[in-house]
């Protein structure tokens, strides 16, 4: 593991992405505003947590005769939040101790902040035509205030046109292979969303479609090779099809015993999606790393201030 980063190197990070970024958290807030939506409080620990489906090194707090996680992604509390409202959004400090091999992808951190967003009886139909008129915005907003800048930063930087472009997973796997993604990003020149992804390589929590094959969610992926920027999609809300989703995933559910009593008492349908906002900062900004969108970056196998 490299040594300890200097102050320096946290600080290495231009005063006009900054800017950038801090507009791009305001637009985004003020538009969801607008739409009815209230911002609650981020959940920083808890006895549950998002899964995932991929490994990471775990981070958990040990407390009196308890255990605390540190939030990966505040999915579940959106699902209970949705009893109170229903619309809310959060900006959310994620903690995710990936591996080292992902150090040099440019596009990991440990610590990231992201947009969640959920809404009642909302479909992902719902959410993707909100996500885009949501970026719309935020990108007519940079674009009054930062246009030059931008187009000197970033030549390929342009407001999105609507409706973005739907592909469907196992079509692009079949056709480009396991690769598609990256392929598809890089030779697109406009954010598009990758659709109906196989239940194996999700979470338990997404909806399963009426084929019983793939879910009923999304990822957004940024053009020009930026790859991934959010994902979401509607989410399973009854008790039994939770429990048999978990058991198929082999999740553990005494560990989410927390999450399964509230189920019990009943959640309403909903949908969402988490928008990483150091990645769309580099994606707006043309950075080659996501380190170089925010102050005190830290990147997967090393110690930063």
């Amino acid at each position: 593991m490299d040594k300890l980063k200097s102050v320096e190197e946290g600080l290495k990070v231009k005063k006009e992405v900054l800017e950038i970024s801090s507009e791009l958290i305001s637009s985004m807030g003020q538009f969801l505003r607008r739409k009815g939506f209230i911002e609650i409080l981020p959940v920083i620990i808890s006895p549950i947590t998002d899964p995932l489906n991929h490994s990471v090194f775990e981070a958990n707090i040990e407390y009196y005769d308890g255990r605390y996680s540190l939030t990966k992604s505040m999915i579940f509390h959106k699902q209970l939040a949705m009893r109170i409202h229903p619309k809310i959004f959060s900006f959310s400090p994620n903690i995710r101790l990936e591996t080292e091999d992902k150090k040099d992808s440019g596009r990991h951190l440990i610590e990231f902040t992201q947009l969640d967003l959920e809404m009642r009886e909302a479909t992902r139909d719902d959410v993707m035509s909100l996500v885009e008129k949501m970026l719309i915005n935020a990108f007519e907003n940079l674009e009054e205030k930062f246009g030059t800048l931008l187009r000197e930063m970033n030549p390929y930087f342009s407001v999105p046109e609507t409706p973005f472009e739907r592909v469907k997973y196992l079509e692009a796997l079949e056709k480009y292979g396991s690769d598609f993604e990256s392929v598809l990003s890089k030779r697109a020149t406009q954010p598009f969303w990758l659709i109906d992804i196989p239940i194996d390589d999700r979470e338990f929590y997404d909806k399963l479609d009426s084929n019983g094959k793939t879910l009923r969610d999304m990822d957004l992926i940024y053009p020009y090779g930026f790859g991934e920027a959010s994902s979401g999609g509607e989410r399973e809300y009854e008790y039994e099809n939770i429990i048999r989703r978990m058991k198929y995933k082999g999740n553990d559910l005494e560990s989410m015993k927390w999450y399964l009593e509230e189920v019990k008492k009943g959640i309403p349908p909903s949908a969402g999606c988490g928008i990483g906002i150091e990645r769309l900062t580099r994606f707006v900004c043309n950075l080659e790393d996501v380190k170089s969108a925010r102050l005190f970056a830290k990147r997967p196998g090393e110690l930063s201030i």
